[in-house]
């Protein structure tokens, strides 16, 4: 197992055989990547990844961390923007770019969805996983506006082919999310 699979999502590891099956065009869009250990692990199975997120020091730990897995950078780039401050400004952040698959965990600001589900180009992925309204029992995150409701992720998300789809308590730790993966229509 190498240093990236270690780190990476569990869900994203178990689904990785559905990046192997995609048409790599334009690569990976990981979204609000904090230090990146998503972006990473698929980074190490040769898909290109735009790291983005609003933290620059986690950003500039990122090529340190390829370097230390042994993997080439030259497939990535890190975007420093803030997703929540552009939204609010009433610009699409994501105007214009165009992903083979958008990664998001632990992340959630509701009005990046209909942006998230245009930059995916058609046979694309989103492969999504945050906390739901159960996470109070468990602790933080506890505010309302950072918690799916029961269903919010897939209907973001409706009209997609519906690959995976989860919501409940897992353990290790103990928290209570949603998951999903599913594939943008192919232009008909």
């Amino acid at each position: 197992m190498s240093h990236s699979n270690a780190n990476a999502s569990p869900f994203l590891v178990e689904n990785s055989a559905l990046f192997d099956k995609l048409a790599i065009e334009n690569g990976a869009l990981d979204l609000a990547c904090g230090k990146g250990r998503n972006g990473l692990f698929l980074l190490s199975h040769n898909v290109p990844v735009l790291f983005a997120d609003n933290n620059e020091a986690h950003l500039q730990s990122i090529p340190h961390e390829f370097e230390s897995a042994g993997i080439g950078a030259k497939k990535s780039a890190c975007w420093l923007i803030d997703f929540e401050a552009e939204v609010s400004e009433g610009r699409n952040p994501l105007v214009g770019k165009s992903f083979d698959a958008v990664i998001v965990f632990n992340y959630l600001h509701r009005p990046l969805f209909p942006f998230i589900r245009e930059a995916i180009r058609p046979g694309g992925l989103i492969v999504y996983e945050t906390f739901t309204v159960e996470q109070k029992r468990f602790g933080r995150p506890s505010n309302p506006d950072f918690l799916l409701q029961p269903g919010e992720l897939c209907e973001a998300f409706a009209g997609w082919e519906l690959i995976k789809s989860f919501e409940g308590v897992v353990s290790s730790p103990d928290r209570a999310i949603a998951r999903l993966i599913a594939r943008k229509q192919a232009k008909q």
